[in-house]
């Protein structure tokens, strides 16, 4: 593990593919040719007098079934400002009534490999992260940020969704997702990315020894000689060689003693972002939460100031 004087000044070793733009605009078109097949169906058990929650289904890349969790206002009248929100690592899609009290038309989407859209993939955690590395067209995560991606398509099908108030938020690995989703999906006006993983890969494995990145350093161990084959696959995926392509506003919060997502590699994604609407908020004396206790309330403010719901 490599101890940082100042994580500010930190210069990454992320090399931006030439190729990265047309690699993505592929597997995008590859991804709209799978109807959505969004089958949609209203959980009374979930709901309540305040709030509506359905069971949502759909068709991915790769024709896998991804599901998720759509709440929406009960009482609403005209279009919904929609807010697609995406998941850590190892924990399981919330159901977002706390958004749709609020008045959004909220989904929170399960990747491929989470709770109930593990049907066809299930890699287990620890074992995503370096499930197909040595390939960016076998990589898992190719897969993954396109389901959180048909989010967005999801979310602009629904009749009550205004398609031009849409928003991405999430924190760690929905931290990264948020970069991700705003820098491959322009419909996005707004996102918000907490203690942001998936950026800054191979920096992180020297940076910190703590899990997720050290899948990948376990990996090398056993296969040293895949190295560059690795290093080369994760830059197609890394949030730092998306963040350019990142134009709407955008916040982020990062806590200075974060030893899961290395406050370095925050660092050298805000900067990489191409948004001129960004402002970061670093956080010394916090780990990996990075203040949600008090950063939530700046979430909150801030997607209500762009999507007005």
């Amino acid at each position: 593990m490599t101890i940082q004087a100042n994580p500010a000044e930190f210069v990454s070793s992320v090399k931006r593919p030439a190729d990265i733009d047309a690699f993505w605009a592929d597997v995008l078109a590859q991804t709209a040719q799978i109807p959505l097949q969004a089958d949609v169906s209203y959980d009374p058990l979930r709901s309540s007098p305040q709030v509506d929650v359905y069971q949502v289904h759909y068709t991915s890349l790769d024709h896998v079934g991804i599901a998720g969790w759509y709440a929406r206002p009960a009482n609403h009248a005209g279009q919904l400002p929609g807010l697609l929100v995406v998941p850590g690592y190892s924990m399981e899609p919330l159901i977002p009534k706390n958004w749709a009290a609020r008045g959004y038309a909220a989904f929170s989407v399960a990747p491929r490999g989470k709770l109930r859209s593990n049907g066809q993939f299930n890699p287990g955690y620890p074992g995503l992260l370096t499930h197909g590395i040595v390939d960016r067209n076998t990589y898992i995560y190719r897969g993954f940020y396109m389901d959180s991606c048909r989010g967005v398509d999801f979310l602009v099908s629904r009749d009550e969704v205004d398609a031009d108030r849409l928003g991405v938020t999430g924190h760690s690995q929905g931290g990264g997702l948020s970069v991700v989703v705003a820098a491959l999906r322009p419909e996005i006006k707004v996102a918000t990315s907490g203690a942001p993983f998936l950026c800054g890969f191979m920096d992180a494995i020297e940076l910190t020894d703590g899990y997720p990145y050290q899948e990948i350093a376990d990996y090398l161990r056993l296969h040293p000689e895949s190295l560059q084959q690795v290093t080369d696959t994760v830059a197609y995926f890394d949030g730092i060689s998306l963040a350019p392509k990142v134009t709407c506003p955008i916040i982020v919060n990062i806590g200075l003693q974060d030893s899961t997502c290395p406050p370095e590699t925050g660092y050298a994604l805000f900067r990489a972002m191409g948004s001129e609407d960004k402002q970061l908020y670093d956080y010394d004396g916090f780990g990996h939460d990075a203040n949600n206790a008090v950063h939530t309330g700046i979430i909150e403010s801030f997607l209500a100031q762009h999507l007005e719901p």
